[in-house]
């Protein structure tokens, strides 16, 4: 990949409130080309891709690809101080992206309205 395609979203901030397979490979996909991808995981269990399928050196190759060009921070989307949490780090996000069955985020105080009404940009 050229120099100009890693870095075409140089400066960009996305949260991923994803798991499984479509969001958090789809925030790879986007940190490949630079943008900074905050993975937020659940506190008790992470990410099922952290204990799915064959291993490499002890990690599963599937959260070694998942996982790629993100940091990750444990936090409950169930309680108060959680949502709290994710509605300030999206005042500073450029993209959220998300993959919970319809009306999961909505329920938490999470859905399009309120994360909206967090970041105007």
């Amino acid at each position: 990949m050229s120099a100009n395609m890693e870095s075409l979203f140089d400066g960009l901030t996305v949260l991923e409130l994803g798991h499984v397979i479509a969001a958090p490979f789809a925030a790879s996909l986007i940190g490949d080309f630079g943008a900074q991808v905050i993975k937020i995981e659940d506190p008790g269990s992470g990410d099922m891709l952290r204990r799915s399928g064959p291993r490499k050196d002890g990690v599963p190759l599937w959260w070694k690809s998942a996982a790629r060009n993100k940091s990750s921070v444990a936090i409950d989307l169930r309680l108060p101080e959680g949502q709290a949490l994710v509605r300030k780090m999206v005042e500073r996000a450029d993209v959220v992206i998300e993959n919970f069955r319809p009306g999961t985020l909505e329920r938490w105080g999470l859905g399009w309205e309120e994360l909206h009404a967090s970041n105007r940009g």
